[in-house]
């Protein structure tokens, strides 16, 4: 039997299973229907030399785009077709760890199996190149289906730039304190699509989360749970403006005046 990866590498374990960790949240909130969702790590960092002497498990297969910038990175995919609910308990089994070959443009499964990783890989590693580029210190990217989201999104008003935002971080101070930079919005687009792959990175640069109008949500973050609790607070003040609603009444919110407030408390932008 083939050994795995992560044996003998517990920082790598480590991290693999925190990936398994927000794919079971994401399942359980009701955000991953059947193989809805993806999730793609840059796990460099945890690279040693032995693993870059590993041989390719796969054919070389080409990413359909070119990223300077990836060149010799690792990361751990979500596999295509896989469902978030077995990656819970099997990370290995429904994703793998790829090497970027020298070329950018190409890249081989590693380990543990021959996993074909998401169909929507190229706008992953898109937005990880341009991290690089920024000096970012984000290594995880997550798209997953909130439905209070999602929900939102089929009203034309909150798709104006920043009305959602400033709903939601009206509902719960927290929702500020922990995603200081909101909400950003993408009219709909066929998903998968290199329109979508692009009005995504443009986002990206002003949020650390976008909607993707009457789809879901693609966040980045330091690590995989980071990205995910970004995500949760925003759902968690959807929640509270969807359960007022549902009693009757328009919730009343923050004022612009105490947000301000405490925003300078707290030393948070915008």
């Amino acid at each position: 039997m083939t050994k795995s990866i992560l044996e003998g590498r517990p920082a790598l374990k480590q991290e693999i299973e925190k990936i398994a960790e927000v794919a079971g949240y994401l399942w359980q909130n009701g955000w991953a229907e059947r193989n809805g969702g993806n999730i793609t790590v840059n796990i460099s960092k945890f690279v040693d030399d032995d693993i870059r002497k590993m041989p390719a498990i796969s054919e070389v297969k080409q990413i359909g785009t070119t990223l300077p910038l990836l060149k010799g990175c690792y990361f751990y995919c979500k596999g295509t077709g896989k469902r978030m609910r077995d990656l819970a308990r099997w990370p290995m089994d429904n994703g793998s760890v790829i090497r970027i070959l020298d070329d950018c443009a190409s890249y081989v499964i590693i380990a543990d199996n021959p996993v074909q990783p998401t169909s929507e890989l190229p706008s992953h590693l898109t937005v990880h190149n341009h991290l690089i580029e920024k000096g970012s210190a984000y290594n995880a990217t997550v798209h997953t289906h909130p439905i209070e989201l999602v929900a939102m999104s089929h009203n034309r008003e909150f798709l104006k730039k920043d009305v959602l935002t400033n709903l939601l971080w009206s509902m719960i101070p927290e929702t500020k304190a922990f995603c200081p930079l909101g909400l950003g919005i993408i009219p709909y687009t066929l998903p998968g699509s290199v329109e979508l792959a692009d009005a995504t990175l443009r986002e990206l640069d002003d949020y650390d989360v976008v909607l993707w109008e009457k789809h879901g949500v693609f966040a980045q973050g330091l690590d995989v749970m980071d990205a995910f609790d970004q995500i949760d607070v925003l759902v968690k003040s959807a929640k509270i403006y969807v359960n007022a609603k549902a009693m009757g009444f328009e919730p009343e919110g923050m004022s612009q005046e105490q947000m301000k407030e405490m925003s300078a408390a707290f030393n948070l932008p915008k």
